[in-house]
């Protein structure tokens, strides 16, 4: 049955209702998975661990919400996204309420293994979504759902205020009960999406798992995955790696750091919302040439030495220069999935999955990258010079498609077209 003919009797309620709720969800999905930003520096001075050590820890909820999103992606698919939403952020909350009691970096190591089941939520809340809507409509929806994200700037906002009263400890605490709360409310208020009801009604055979896994030979899902690999991946490791940032580069305080850095989070997660709809009112291969062109600039800005005799980049022009980058991440960030129910509704959780799963792998890779980097060169801004690389190659694998697309158009075109 096709999403259109899915989509068409659904009210604007019912609509309204999957999507705000997931949206919801999320956020405090999103909260959770990037704990490690705050309470991680706490962690790292109690422990006295290096900056690749921190780096990891703060990575391990990314890499495990990262290769977790393609299979999640495809049970939502199989078994419907209300059930699957429902016990991941179940799953995940245990897990940060164990995450308290861990007392070495080995037992947090683990901990942040089961936290970051948060972050998988999202290839659920896609593949949840979506059939609700139809496609000339998606690109809005998900961008909606994505700005989710917003959650980073909850944790940054509030954790460091909880961590300063009470102790890291209690900051797991606290969101765990957040977590567990929204899942409860989640199951309760939520049905089943579309198409798996249509499935189930019609009694629908199940694809095979590995027939799930059939458009991944197409090299566009990988071209679509490195463009999420920076921009949603280069979001959350900036959003863990500022606070550090800020306080080893300008001295700044944690709760100072913390501010900061939330609301750097904001406008890179709500504007999410617009580069949905942007996507849906003028494509979204022009947003992401001009993701791309703006963040070359600005990565390439930031990449200036710290304390540098020719150029200097003050706290001002460093804030400036990381909110545009975020919020052209956040427009690239939609543009990217605003392509798959397109390309693939057939196939939204696999693809859906495996695009998140890179995305999410930038957020861990990063971060530890940006750690030994620190360490090897003992320069800050090489985390920025890391970036601009990777947009470098974006850039130049995104315009030989286009040209090797066009190339093939004119090739296939009738002789006098």
């Amino acid at each position: 049955m096709s999403t259109v003919h899915q989509t068409k009797n659904i009210s604007a309620t019912e609509q309204g209702r999957a999507l705000w709720i997931s949206t919801a969800a999320f956020t405090i999905c999103f909260a959770v998975w990037t704990i490690f930003s705050i309470i991680g520096v706490r962690i790292k001075q109690e422990l006295g661990l290096s900056e690749a050590q921190f780096g990891l820890l703060i990575g391990m909820p990314i890499l495990t919400g990262s290769l977790i999103r393609i299979v999640l992606g495809i049970w939502t698919n199989r078994y419907g996204g209300r059930l699957v939403y429902t016990v991941t952020m179940l799953a995940a909350a245990l897990s940060t309420f164990l995450l308290a009691h861990a007392t070495t970096y080995p037992e947090m190591l683990l901990a942040g293994l089961g936290v970051g089941l948060a972050g998988g939520s999202f290839a659920v809340g896609v593949a949840y979504v979506s059939p609700f809507f139809p496609p000339e409509k998606q690109g809005t929806a998900l961008g909606i759902f994505g700005a989710g994200n917003v959650g980073a700037a909850v944790t940054k906002f509030l954790a460091p205020f909880v961590l300063v009263a009470y102790g890291w400890q209690m900051v797991a605490q606290v969101w765990a009960a957040g977590l567990l709360h929204t899942a409860v409310v989640f199951w309760f208020t939520t049905e089943d999406d579309p198409k798996f009801r249509a499935r189930r009604e019609t009694s629908q055979p199940r694809k095979s798992f590995l027939s799930e896994f059939a458009p991944l030979r197409n090299v566009q899902v990988w071209r679509f995955s490195l463009y999420y690999f920076f921009a949603f991946g280069g979001f959350v490791a900036l959003a863990l790696w500022l606070p550090r940032y800020l306080v080893g580069v300008y001295g700044f305080s944690i709760e100072t750091a913390g501010m900061i850095a939330a609301a750097y989070s904001i406008p890179g997660s709500i504007f999410r919302a617009y580069g949905g709809a942007l996507s849906d009112r003028i494509g979204a291969r022009k947003i992401m040439h001009a993701m791309f062109a703006v963040s070359a600039v600005a990565t390439l800005i930031l990449s200036v030495p710290e304390g540098g005799a020719v150029l200097h980049i003050t706290p001002v022009v460093f804030v400036g220069a990381t909110f545009v980058l975020g919020f052209v991440m956040s427009l690239g960030k939609a543009a990217v999935y605003k392509h798959i129910p397109a390309y693939y509704p057939e196939h939204v959780g696999a693809v859906g999955g495996v695009v998140g799963m890179m995305g999410g792998l930038g957020g861990f890779i990063l971060p530890v990258a940006f750690g030994f980097l620190k360490d090897w060169t003992g320069l800050w801004s090489s985390c920025f010079m890391l970036l601009f690389a990777i947009v470098a190659i974006s850039m130049i694998w995104m315009n030989a498609s286009i040209r090797q697309y066009k190339r093939r158009a004119v090739e296939s075109a009738p002789a006098g077209a």
